[in-house]
């Protein structure tokens, strides 16, 4: 009965992972297309998602330790060594989940990545934006401060 607790406690887990994918590819979405009104809603979203995944984390360390103690293994054993120490067929579905956590954690480490390239991108765009709408000063042939003509400006709305 504990494997069986460790394994859904695993199945919530990898869901979590998907959402929190899936949260990742919006924010990812809504920084592409410039589209920033909802980016602090997406981006709550993902802190939400990585709160539930913190509690369920919580929740396989006790259903593993307890997974440990059945199978003679030392507190704290990685997902490998309870699958090579698992009865059938726990110990193919404990390795199927070794897999799936391996393949979202890079999925979701590269969409994070590419969501921070792009904020810092973003960031950078603003700051030279703002940077350019400053007045510049300077002192006309009496001796008076005068505003420099700045000229037309563009400024793209959608940062």
């Amino acid at each position: 009965m504990t494997l069986d607790k460790l394994s859904e406690v695993l199945w919530h887990e990898r869901t979590l992972l998907e959402l929190l994918l899936f949260k990742l590819e919006e924010e990812q979405l809504l920084l592409t297309s410039g589209r920033t009104r909802w980016l602090a809603h997406a981006t709550r979203e993902v802190e939400s998602v990585l709160a539930q995944i913190r509690e369920s984390e919580l929740a396989r360390a006790v259903e593993a330790s307890a997974a440990c103690a059945r199978l003679g293994l030392p507190d704290g054993a990685s997902l490998a060594e309870l699958a090579a120490a698992a009865p059938a067929p726990w110990d193919e579905l404990l390795l199927q989940h070794r897999q799936g956590f391996a393949a979202l954690t890079a999925e979701i480490s590269q969409l994070a990545d590419g969501n921070r390239e792009l904020l810092a991108m973003s960031h950078r765009a603003t700051q030279e934006t703002l940077a350019s709408l400053h007045d510049v000063h300077t002192y006309d042939d009496t001796g008076r401060s005068s505003g420099g003509d700045a000229g037309a400006l563009l400024v793209d709305r959608t940062l």
